[in-house]
């Protein structure tokens, strides 16, 4: 016996009426004219045998009846939107496809994915660079963000990682004897484009060590990428700040030094976030990469600050 579904135009129209209150925005939503998110609305009532809407001058208010069906439509609604990430998912052979900027991948990700892939041998993993992610056709599912702590918050599509600390590095050939600050003013510095009152400036750093900048004879160069920053710094061209994440497989490998082994660190005032579309909140692979990606984290995040 089939099924007795209520037309499904009409309902995505009521959706769109509800959630804006206008039948205008609703009708630029779904690329139809006004006149016809009407019509749709009124034939989603006719099947019902109810009135859903009440029509006001100016605006529109919910009946009992409409208020009843909206929990209901919504929660169908999410499912279908669910349904169509799994399909997907399952067509991409369980393929996550992940945004990640490639100074975290390079100095820190890399390395540990066999772990997960170890942990996980069903879930393929292709990662975008995310300075390449807004200009590829395909989605993407997961977005490892480094924003400021005031947009870290956990919400429904959205979960804090880690957050690092920020302190200078070099190689060990060129760390001084001496670890005072003083001995900063006879290296050449490694700058990073930033705001020259955060802690990625060597004018703050100078303020906090109780230097006087206009005293440093070392000279420097001017990167715009933090990996650029490390990588210089590891080929001995200099002192870079690094984050303890990034810097952590170094120091350790003996690539990287602190300049201070026992000194000053700064927090970040970035976090990084794992974001995902609103489909894939229930995503079982995706949250599972989430989970092992905060675990890592907290395993290797105080290292290079121990």
């Amino acid at each position: 016996m089939p099924r007795r579904l209520p037309p499904f135009q009409p309902l995505l129209a009521f959706d769109a009426v509800v959630r804006h209150r206008s039948f205008t925005r609703a009708a630029a939503e779904l690329g139809v004219t006004q006149s016809a998110i009407s019509h749709q609305v009124r034939r989603l009532e006719q099947h019902f045998g109810v009135t859903l809407l009440e029509r006001q001058n100016p605006g529109l208010d919910l009946t009992a009846e409409g208020r009843a069906l909206l929990p209901e439509l919504a929660a169908s609604l999410d499912a279908l939107g669910a349904l169509d990430a799994h399909v997907r998912r399952a067509a991409r052979q369980r393929t996550l496809r992940i945004s990640a900027s490639t100074a975290l991948c390079n100095w820190w990700l890399i390395r540990r994915l066999p772990r997960f892939t170890a942990q996980h041998p069903s879930i393929a993993l292709e990662f975008v660079p995310r300075e390449a992610a807004p200009t590829t056709d395909k989605p993407v599912d997961l977005r490892i963000s480094w924003v400021l702590a005031n947009e870290a918050r956990r919400t429904t599509t959205q979960t804090p990682l880690f957050r690092e600390q920020v302190f200078p590095v070099c190689t060990p050939a060129l760390r001084p004897a001496l670890s005072s600050p003083e001995a900063l003013l006879l290296l050449p510095l490694i700058h990073k484009d930033a705001d020259q009152t955060s802690e990625w400036s060597w004018d703050t750093w100078f303020r906090r060590l109780g230097l006087k900048r206009a005293a440093a004879t070392g000279g420097g160069i001017r990167l715009g990428e933090i990996g650029l920053c490390l990588a210089a710094a590891a080929e001995g061209t200099g002192v870079a700040l690094g984050r303890s994440l990034l810097v952590s497989d170094a120091i350790a490998d003996g690539r990287l030094a602190r300049l201070f082994p026992d000194g000053p660190v700064m927090e970040s005032r970035k976090i990084y976030v794992a974001r995902w579309p609103a489909e894939l909140s229930a995503d079982k692979d995706a949250q599972s990469f989430v989970r092992w990606l905060a675990e890592e984290a907290e395993r290797t995040c105080g290292a290079a600050v121990a």
